[in-house]
C-alpha cells in the first residue's frame, strides 16, 4: 500500500523540480524571517533568487547543534509567535533544551508523513495501534499519535510505562500494531511470558520501532518472540520528528520522505558532498517546514543514501542504517545524552575530580548507564570516609544527573588517579552495547 503517490512515486525529474521550487521558497522565507541566516547568506554574497534548483543547495551554509544552542530559545523561529501551535524540545549538552517551534502546517505535514510511513508498514483504518513512545516534549509519542489518526485508525495513546496494563490491553482490545523503542519492545517480551502471555493470544502483527540504534538480530528476536513485523522508523525532533524516513515490506533501506526533507551525504570532516552510496555524515534541509526551518543540519548520523526505484513501487531516496556518530553524541533509552552533560554535572561539585567516564551497557534488552567519577584528594581521604556518607553523596551526583540528563543513571565514586589516562584525546565512554 501507499499512501500518497502523486509524492511517493515521483519521477526523479519531477522530484528534483519540485525540491528545487520548494528550497527557493524557503530559502527567501529564512532570509526574510531569522537574522541567523539572513546574516550567515550575506557573509556568503548570496541573496535568494541566487538558489533556483536543487543542485543550488551546495552553495548554502550548514547549521549545527551548536547554532540552535547558540539562539536558544527562538532564535531560529522564522513564524511568528502567534502562529507557533506546539512545541517540543530535545536535550543540550550545557541544561537548555534544543527548542522546536511548529506552526499547524508543520503538524499536518507531520502527520501526512507518518501516514506514509505506517501505510508502508501496512498499517490501514482497520487497525488499532498502540503508540509507546514518551508523550510530551519528546517528539516520539504525538508524532506517531497524530499520524494514526491522520491514518485513520483507532490510536492507543499508551506511553510508557504500566507494561503489565499495556499487556492486557494489546490482549484484550486486539492491538495490531505498536510504535515503541526496539528495546521496549523486547521489555514487553519479557513481560509476556513473566505473566504466562504467549504470542499466539496476541495480535500484533506490525512495530515501528526507533528512537535508538538496534541490530538485525534484535530485529529478529522482536519478531520472533512478539509474533510480528518490526519496521525500522526515523527521526530527529530538529528536522520533525519520526516520519522523516521508513522501511517498506522490501526493507532494503528506509525511504526519505524527500519532498518535504532533501538529504545529503557529507564528509564530517571536509564537509564536501559524497557521491550516492559512499557513507558519511547525513545532512537534511527542511523544504516546506514554517516554524523552524533549517538548512543544510548536521545530523551527525553515519550511513550512506541508496538510490534507485524500489520494488516496493516508491521511488524516493532510501536511508541506509545508521552505522554511527560523528560527534560523542550517545543514545540511551531513547534519549539523546552526550558526555559534556555529565561534565557540565561534575565540574559543578566541589567533591569531584575531572575526570570521569560512562559506562553503556544492556541488560536484559535495556540500556543500563554508569557514570564512575573520582572524588578529589581530600574529600577521599577525610569527610567522605563511611559507606554512608558515600551512599550521600552518590544519591546527590545521581539525582542531578537525572535532573540533566531526563534518565537515571548509576553512579560508582572511584579513589583518585584509579580511572585511565589517555595520552592522546581523553576517552569518556565504554559502551558495550552490542550494536
Amino acid at each position: 500500500m501507499i499512501w500518497n503517490p502523486n509524492k511517493e512515486c515521483m519521477s526523479r525529474d519531477e522530484m528534483s523540480a519540485l525540491q528545487g521550487k520548494r528550497l527557493n521558497k524557503i530559502v527567501t522565507y529564512v532570509y526574510h524571517n531569522v537574522p541567523f541566516y539572513r546574516h550567515k547568506l550575506q557573509e556568503l554574497d548570496i541573496r535568494p533568487d541566487d538558489i533556483q534548483t536543487i543542485e543550488d543547495i551546495k552553495r548554502l551554509p550548514f547549521t549545527t547543534k551548536q547554532d540552535l544552542r547558540d539562539n536558544y530559545p527562538f532564535g531560529l523561529q522564522a513564524a511568528p509567535r502567534s502562529e507557533i501551535i506546539r512545541v517540543h524540545a530535545s536535550s543540550g549538552t550545557t541544561g537548555n533544551p534544543t527548542i522546536v517551534g511548529y506552526t499547524r502546517k508543520d503538524i499536518g505535514v507531520w502527520s501526512e508523513c507518518m501516514a506514509r510511513c505506517l501505510t508502508a508498514y501496512g498499517i490501514s483504518r482497520n487497525d488499532t495501534f498502540s503508540v509507546s513512545y514518551g508523550y510530551g516534549l519528546f517528539t516520539g509519542g504525538l508524532g506517531a499519535h497524530y499520524g494514526v489518526e491522520h491514518l485513520g485508525a483507532s490510536v492507543i495513546p499508551a506511553g510508557t510505562g504500566n507494561t503489565e496494563k499495556h499487556l492486557k490491553l494489546i490482549r484484550d482490545l486486539g492491538i495490531t500494531g505498536i510504535a515503541c523503542t526496539p528495546s521496549y519492545a523486547l521489555y514487553l517480551a519479557e513481560t509476556m511470558d513473566r505473566l504466562g502471555i504467549t504470542k499466539d493470544q496476541i495480535k500484533l502483527r506490525v512495530g515501528a520501532f526507533g528512537a535508538e540504534p538496534w541490530t538485525e538480530q534484535m530485529r529478529q528476536e522482536i519478531e520472533e518472540r512478539l509474533g510480528l513485523k518490526g519496521y525500522n522508523l526515523y527521526g530527529l525532533s530538529e528536522i520533525m520528528g519520526p516520519s522523516v524516513s521508513y522501511e517498506c515490506e522490501e526493507q532494503n533501506g528506509s525511504h526519505i520522505c524527500e519532498d518535504h526533507f532533501y538529504p545529503e551525504i557529507i564528509d564530517p570532516v571536509t564537509l564536501e558532498p559524497l557521491p550516492m552510496g559512499e557513507t558519511g555524515e547525513l545532512v537534511f534541509t527542511t523544504l516546506t517546514k514554517e516554524g523552524m526551518p533549517l538548512l543544510r543540519y548536521r545530523t551527525r548520523d553515519l550511513c550512506s543514501l541508496i538510490p534507485g526505484d524500489c520494488a516496493c513501487g516508491r521511488t524516493s531516496i532510501r536511508m541506509g542504517r545508521i552505522e554511527g556518530r560523528s560527534d560523542d553524541m550517545l543514545i540511551i533509552r531513547g534519549i539523546n545524552v552526550f558526555p559534556s552533560q555529565v561534565e557540565s554535572v561534575v565540574l559543578g561539585m566541589q567533591e569531584f575530580a575531572p575526570r570521569y567516564m560512562l559506562v553503556v551497557d544492556r541488560k536484559n534488552n535495556l540500556d543500563t548507564l554508569q557514570v564512575q567519577v573520582e572524588l578529589r584528594q581530600e574529600y577521599f581521604t577525610s569527610t567522605f570516609d563511611t559507606p554512608a556518607a558515600i551512599d550521600a553523596l552518590e544519591k546527590k551526583l545521581a539525582n542531578r544527573l537525572k535532573s540533566v540528563l531526563s534518565i537515571s543513571a548509576k553512579v560508582q565514586l572511584k579513589a583518585p588517579n584509579t580511572i585511565e589516562r589517555s595520552q592522546g584525546k581523553s576517552a569518556h565512554v565504554i559502551d558495550l552495547r552490542k550494536l
